[in-house]
């Protein structure tokens, strides 16, 4: 549990980069949300990766074995968000809220990658 407290945490504030980033791309630059979704989250993970190596996991392991792991589940996350963000936003659902649920699914199914396979 404490994990994923911590993994929950770092989650937070990658996710306040991601989600800055995703208004900022729809509003200011007139992307689609779905775009901006998957941008948010490539960026948001970088900085993700590094709080959950040596916060959450307190990971020693080498980066090489690691990043390309994270990177990997990182675009999972972020392709699952990209599609819940394109289908409800299709459906009529606000492109942030749509971000939301998106986010909610992907802390699940990362969050159980990470900690069975990036970071064991």
């Amino acid at each position: 549990m404490r994990h994923f407290i911590r993994y929950t945490a770092v989650g937070a504030v990658a996710t306040a980069l991601h989600y800055a980033l995703l208004v900022l791309c729809v509003e200011h630059f007139g992307w689609p949300a779905w775009l901006a979704s998957g941008f948010g989250a490539v960026v948001g993970a970088q900085l993700a990766y590094a709080g959950n190596r040596w916060f959450t996991f307190a990971h020693r392991g080498d980066v090489r074995a690691s990043w390309p792991r994270f990177q990997a589940t990182a675009l999972l996350g972020a392709v699952l968000g990209m599609a819940v963000v394109a289908l409800a936003v299709r459906l009529g659902l606000h492109y942030v809220l749509a971000q939301m649920l998106a986010t909610g699914l992907s802390l699940v199914l990362t969050f159980a990658v990470n900690r069975a396979w990036t970071f064991r």
